[in-house]
């Protein structure tokens, strides 16, 4: 249940250092970003040795955010509103 993307096997998550790590946990997936890690999906965090493994996987990212977070002295109160801009379609 608990696996990672083949991607992501051969280096560890890394909160919030670029824009390409996606982590796989069940079907969760936490997505890193520069200023954010997106989690989205669902896990069944089961009562056998593939829930312990799951939930251990979600633990250890989830303490790394934390430590991220925690780390760093100018956290913002709330990040602005991303830059959104309009472009023209290239296929019309």
């Amino acid at each position: 249940m608990a696996n990672q993307n083949p991607d992501s096997k051969s280096k560890s998550f890394a909160p919030f250092a670029n824009e390409a790590d996606v982590l796989e946990v069940g079907r969760l997936m936490l997505e890193n970003r520069l200023d954010r890690v997106t989690i989205s999906g669902d896990v069944d965090l089961t009562a056998d040795r593939q829930g312990l493994e799951a939930a251990r996987l979600l633990h250890g990212v989830l303490g790394q955010v934390l430590a991220s977070l925690e780390a760093r002295k100018d956290l913002p109160e709330r990040l602005p509103p991303p830059d959104v801009q309009t472009v023209k379609n290239p296929f019309v």
